[in-house]
């Protein structure tokens, strides 16, 4: 019984992730069954980001701003290190 309340303390947001996929697919298919095309679509995105969110839990992923500034910093230099290495007359569109 221990084991099984340790797993639901630490997986408590990848279960919860887990749910709202579940749900918003239902909600989903049942929407579009109702001709309610918006509210399947909302319910579409919501099912994309909770299934985000579940990646990133089980990849052990924390998204902060420090995260963020250092994956556009090294996205910057890559940049401009590919863009560095163009020739000269290389057509720009």
């Amino acid at each position: 019984m221990a084991t099984l309340t340790t797993s639901l303390i630490v997986m408590r947001w990848e279960l919860l992730s887990a749910v709202m996929m579940f749900f918003a697919s239902t909600m989903k298919i049942r929407l579009r069954q109702n001709s309610h095309h918006v509210m399947a679509l909302l319910c579409g995105g919501i099912g994309v980001g909770m299934s985000c969110w579940f990646v990133t839990g089980l990849l052990g992923i924390t998204l902060s701003m420090e995260n963020l500034h250092n994956f556009m910093e090294i996205s910057k230099n890559a940049f401009i290190q590919v863009m560095s290495q163009t020739p000269t007359d290389w057509p720009m569109p």
